[in-house]
């Protein structure tokens, strides 16, 4: 046991080992971006370091007594219940699954935590970061232990092999850049707000190692299937063959789990639609987060820019750094985001404390930190999922709120991490406009191909900042997603290709990764939704409006039931006024549903703001939050709606604000109870010095 945790400590040193001599030497390739950008911090790393200890353990103990004349055994044949908590134990999971002792003071009732314990407080870990996805329906993995759905290629389900999901990829969702239609009803920022609100929900680590366990392969470069490698292969017929047979995959990190029963993977960040990318979900990120040699209660920004990140191959790895989300990086439009609603906090700290100079730098935090998660529960909820689901959808399947309901477990479910949320990969436009001030196409900030603007945060800086970035996603209408028009070339098969080594392909990774969750087929989720689920190529033609496509699924997979869930689900046609067809429409909404009546901090939660705070929120405009915190002067009135001309747009002086007034307190109440508590941690000056070192390190100058 000991050689093997200590074999296992190696193995995860390996990625960062290896990442940091390819960017020396210039060879970053796709994958290791991917898995860079997927790290996590030190709670969660010590997380899925203990529950890949204990899935590590577990398999060693299986295969010490397999032999060939016999079935891997369950454990419940191995292991006694003593035996059992001992590996718990010493592997460390047994302390990753206790339960949170929750606070009974008045600010643990006013302030959501950070880490998103204890909002509910019979069942503290609801929606908390760390913390295993739901499961809505069980598993179907290879085997037992919970090998990947097509671990093995010859493997049969209702007597058919997986196909290969480069495959589907290739004969089901390719799309030519230049044969998409256009959606002129919607803007590309709808498209964009998805992924923000998704960065909000959802965070699945990746295995922090990219060595397989047993053999010490490096999984960027081996084609072989071994924990934690799940290469994607390449077959015969693709255009590829010839440079590559796989492309690398890496399963996603185990959590741990009070009982070892199937493998879970885990969420390493809150299910509350509580702004968290922008402020970060466990207790110390967030205070590195903080500028706290300011009174005012901000954010931290810096004003110095890395002039050594703009030189040969280094300049795509200088990379924003609000580190509350990794994953900020990915392209320029979550830059764009990122930096807008860290500026909104900040201007709402500002305007507080103009009206209330007695609140302390805590209460400042707080209180903008709270109005700003409400901001975001109502532009979903009132604004994108009407336009996801359609009007008539919306109303069927979210009923007006009714109040808080503590029985409702907000945790996000795996196959809406999985599958389910990732139905706007489809709705993609392959180019990435940039408008200068006249939102019209400008020579000193061309319109990019989608690839050239991944990793490539250096070109906020060197090239306009944000509000180029943003006018486009305002006057770009998004992709039309139709069964022939799936997903663009530019992530099938230009994925990272910007940064050099053989480009990723999204629709592939999206069906390995739904494999690699163990979930069950296309047929097993309509029928959860109570939708008719087809019995042959008649019935499912009928459901996705189109002979050639089921036939084509049908002719891929063998039996409806095989076919993985995500592929077809964007293939049902939208349902009226929506982008979403049926089954898509059903699993959105139970989980939006779910973490609104879940969530004891939501906005119209009676206590949660005052009556006339309530009213002021409902006035929230994102055109506003645009206009207040960058140089655009012109945006739409309706944001997510497609603009078809820039003489449509409005002044901003038209755009209403959010009036903050309610907020204004002659009592210091809340300040004096915040510091008699203690409750909310005053955060230690060496902290913040420690990070501003760190942050001066980056590019961010002139954005703010």
């Amino acid at each position: 046991m000991i050689y093997f945790l200590f074999y296992v400590l190696c193995s995860l040193s390996h990625f960062s080992i290896r990442v940091k001599t390819s960017v020396s030497d210039g060879s970053v390739r796709p994958s290791d971006l991917l898995a860079l950008f997927k790290q996590t911090g030190p709670k969660t790393r010590s997380h899925i370091t203990s529950a890949e200890f204990l899935d590590n353990t577990v398999e060693l103990i299986r295969e010490m007594v397999y032999t060939h004349s016999m079935d891997k055994p369950d454990l419940t044949e191995l292991l006694s219940a003593e035996d059992m908590e001992t590996i718990l134990q010493v592997t460390g999971c047994s302390s990753e699954t206790l339960r949170h002792v929750c606070k009974s003071d008045c600010v643990s009732k006013r302030y959501r935590t950070i880490t998103g314990h204890c909002n509910n407080r019979e069942n503290p870990q609801w929606g908390a970061a760390n913390t295993p996805y739901a499961r809505w329906l069980s598993p179907e993995y290879e085997d037992p232990q919970g090998a990947p759905r097509g671990w093995n290629p010859q493997h049969t389900y209702h007597n058919h092999t997986l196909p290969p999901v480069r495959r589907v990829s290739q004969e089901v969702l390719y799309t030519h850049n230049e044969n998409i239609s256009l959606d002129m009803s919607l803007s590309h920022l709808l498209v964009e707000w998805g992924q923000w609100i998704d960065h909000d929900l959802t965070l699945t680590p990746q295995s922090p190692s990219t060595a397989a366990f047993k053999t010490g392969a490096d999984c960027t470069r081996t084609c072989s299937r071994d924990t934690p490698c799940f290469p994607i292969q390449i077959p015969l017929s693709d255009p590829r063959t010839g440079t590559q047979s796989c492309m690398p995959f890496f399963r996603s990190a185990p959590s741990c789990t009070v009982s070892l029963g199937h493998r879970e993977q885990l969420n390493a960040i809150t299910a509350f639609v509580d702004a968290n990318m922008v402020y970060g979900s466990s207790d110390g990120l967030a205070a590195t987060l903080r500028n706290l040699s300011s009174p005012l209660g901000l954010l931290a920004v810096n004003d110095i820019r890395n002039p050594f990140c703009f030189h040969n191959h280094f300049k795509y790895l200088c990379h924003f750094h609000n580190p509350c989300d990794s994953r900020a990086n990915e392209h320029l439009g979550m830059i764009a985001l990122h930096t807008l609603f860290l500026r909104e906090h900040n201007r709402l700290a500002e305007e507080l404390h103009k009206l209330n100079p007695h609140w302390s730098p805590d209460t400042l935090y707080q209180e903008a930190r709270k109005i700003l998660g409400a901001v975001h529960q109502i532009l979903t909820w009132d604004h994108y999922l009407p336009r996801v689901l359609g009007r008539s959808a919306n109303l069927a399947l979210m009923p007006p709120y009714k109040g808080y309901d503590p029985a409702a477990d907000p945790s996000i479910s795996n196959i809406f991490s999985t599958a389910a949320f990732r139905f706007a990969h489809v709705t993609v436009h392959p180019v990435v406009n940039r408008l200068g001030p006249d939102y019209r196409l400008s020579p000193e900030h061309p319109a990019l191909p989608l690839h050239h603007s991944l990793f490539a945060s250096w070109r906020v800086v060197q090239e306009g900042g944000i509000d180029p970035v943003l006018r486009g996603l305002l006057l770009s209408p998004a992709k039309l997603q139709t069964a022939d028009q799936m997903m663009v070339e530019e992530l099938t098969e230009r994925l990272f290709q910007a940064q050099g080594g053989l480009p990723l392909d999204l629709a592939a990774l999206n069906l390995q990764r739904g494999r690699d969750h163990g979930l069950q087929g296309y047929s097993a989720w309509r029928e959860l939704c109570g939708l008719f689920a087809p019995a042959d190529e008649s019935d499912l033609a009928g459901i996705l409006g189109n002979v050639v496509l089921a036939r084509k699924l049908l002719h891929l997979y063998g039996t409806i039931k095989n076919i993985d869930v995500w592929v077809g689900a964007i293939s049902e046609p939208a349902l009226p006024g929506g982008r979403v067809g049926p089954l898509l429409a059903c699993l959105i909404a139970k989980q939006f549903k779910a973490l609104r009546d879940g969530d004891r901090f939501w906005w119209q939660n009676e206590g949660v703001f005052s009556s006339a705070q309530r009213d002021a929120l409902r006035t929230t405009s994102l055109s506003r939050i645009i206009c207040d915190n960058t140089h655009i002067r012109l945006v739409p009135f309706d944001p997510f709606a497609h603009t078809l001309h820039p003489d449509d747009l409005l002044p901003c002086t038209r755009i209403g604000h959010m009036n903050l007034s309610a907020w204004r307190e002659t009592d210091t109440g809340i300040s004096d109870r915040t510091n008699e508590n203690n409750h909310i941690i005053l955060l230690s000056y060496v902290g913040y010095s420690y990070y501003t070192r760190f942050i001066k390190t980056m590019f961010f100058g002139g954005l703010f």
